[in-house]
Formats: structure tokens, sequence, C-alpha cells
């Protein structure tokens, strides 16, 4: 018998939240992390740029998600064409799963109108591993349970009792347009369908997924303030959700404002640049349906540095 909170955490995730796109971890920074969904989004700007985020699901219930990324990117240029390229790293927990994930990330831009249009791809690998040795059997407590099930995954030669794991190709394309005052994008991820086999018995597809984001820069008269409305689409056409937000932004360095995801949560959202270059945000996400019974919500922290070597 399975750990009660592991149930309980299966449940969630695909009853719940059967909305949400199959695999992706959920980001409430979205405006700020463009190429974690949007390869295409890569060297945006005219600075080297390195940003990690922490993020942790349903918070109050054991075994809940966790995810963390790690990105680095820079724009470079060759003759007069102008490229971005950088490196991303993704770290997922949920449950007894894990998935860590590495990409490469390279974008072509050029101007196109009164903004740059970028067009992008990634490519990397997925590794799915699965903790079979955090199991419950329950095992000898009646005559009902036995110490094994030929369901739960191992490892395909049968001598590694403590976890299982199946790594997979996977890759990414987008489109990115962005101009002074507004951006948007469409991305298509894990275009490979990656199959991770954890097991002879036991294997699991990752179903690509679209992201479809965008955003505009209002600037209202009083010029200390500028309000930032966003939006995004996630969908693997066996779920979707979307996610819409508006931020204030006052004195173009504190910044504040509310969000609310189909799925069912309201997002809290607070950044401020620190100093140039260095960014904080947070985001507080709170059910809006029944999981607030058993969960304290979502935090995810963001951290972004951006910085010119050559200078």
């Amino acid at each position: 018998m399975v750990k009660r909170s592991i149930v309980l955490l299966v449940a969630l995730l695909c009853g719940v939240v059967g909305m949400r796109a199959q695999y992706d971890a959920q980001i409430g920074q979205y405006m700020w992390m463009q190429p974690s969904y949007n390869p295409a989004a890569v060297g945006e700007g005219d600075l080297m740029r390195v940003y990690g985020s922490h993020r942790m699901d349903f918070t109050g219930i054991k075994d809940a998600p966790m995810t963390t990324v790690f990105s680095f990117s820079s724009p470079f240029v060759i003759g007069k064409t102008s490229h971005g390229a950088g490196v991303r790293f993704v770290n997922d927990r949920f449950g007894l799963f894990s998935n860590q994930s590495l990409y490469l990330e390279y974008a072509y831009k050029f101007r196109l109108g009164s903004g740059i249009l970028s067009v992008g791809a990634d490519l990397g690998f997925m590794n799915l591993s699965f903790a079979n040795d955090s199991v419950d059997f329950a095992e000898g407590q009646d005559d009902y349970h036995q110490g094994s099930d030929d369901a739960v995954p191992n490892t395909s030669s049968g001598n590694n009792e403590k976890g299982a794991s199946g790594m997979g190709f996977d890759m990414g394309v987008g489109v990115y347009y962005s101009a002074s005052s507004w951006w948007a994008g469409v991305s298509y991820g894990h275009l490979t369908n990656p199959t991770l086999e954890l097991s002879d018995r036991t294997d699991h597809t990752v179903f690509g997924t679209m992201y479809v984001a965008g955003g505009y820069n209002w600037q209202l008269k009083n010029r200390d303030w500028m309000l930032l409305p966003s939006a995004m689409v996630m969908t693997d056409f066996r779920g979707w959700d979307v996610n819409v937000t508006m931020l204030a932004q006052v004195q173009k360095r504190y910044r504040f404002g509310l969000g609310y995801r189909l799925a069912g949560s309201v997002n809290i959202l607070f950044g401020v640049d620190i100093v140039n270059g260095l960014q904080v945000g947070y985001t507080y996400e709170l059910p809006a349906n029944s999981l607030i019974r058993e969960s304290y919500g979502s935090h995810e922290l963001y951290l972004s540095y951006g910085f010119n070597i050559l200078k």
C-alpha cells in the first residue's frame, strides 16, 4: 500500500489540477522567465543574464512538487547578424518522481518593423527517476499485503533497489517578437515527444506542449507609474491552462500585482530592482478551489542579474 500522502498528491495532480499541461511545472513569473518556455526569447536585450527560480507547490502536503530552474543567456553579434544563446537546467521533484533536464538554447534575431523578431530552438535531455525504495507496501501487517508490486518501477536489470530512471532526447522551437511597448511569442516544447523508460514494464511519454504568451507596457500620465498586463496560454492538447496577470510598476523599480489561473488559483506578485541589473521577485499562489483545505498555497522566488562582461 502506497503512503497516503502519495495517493493524495496523485489525486491532486491528475484530478483537481487536470486542466494544466501534463508535464511542465507552473511559472508564476513567466513574464521575466520567457526562455524557460520559449527558446526564441534567449539573449533578449543587450545584457548577459543569469536567473534562477525556486517554486514550492501545495505547501502543507507531503511530497508536493518542488521546482528549481537555473539559466544563463547572452546576446552576441556575428558580422552584421544578431544572435542569442544560453543554457537552462531544470530540477523538478513531484512525489517519488524527479526530473532533471538540461538544454542548450539558440535564437537568430533580425529587425522587423519597430521591433525585433527572433526564431529559436533548444536541444537537450530529460532524465526521469523514481525512488522506489520509498514506497511503503505495509509488508507483514496482514494477509492481504505483499512486499513487492510489479507495477512499481524498478531498473530493467532488477539489481538496483533504490530507484529506476530513464533518459530521453528533447527539443523545442519558438518565435518571439519584442517592441518598445509590447512583446509576444509562440513556442512548442517537447517536440520529440520523448519516452522515458523507467523499467521493462514502465515508461512515460512527455507530450508536446504549446505556449502562447504576450504582454504590454502601458505608460500612464504620471510617468512614475506603468501598468504591465500579460497573459500565457499553455496546452498539451489534452488539457490546457490560462494565466492572466496585471502588474503595476512604480519608478521603473518596484512592481506588484495580481494574477489568476483558470485551473483555480489567485497569484499575488511582488518584484524590485535592487541595484542596476539585479532583480528579485516573489509570487504567492493561493488555491481558489477545494485545494485550499489541504494546502497553504504555493511559493515562488525569482532572482535575476543582468551584466555586460565586456564593459
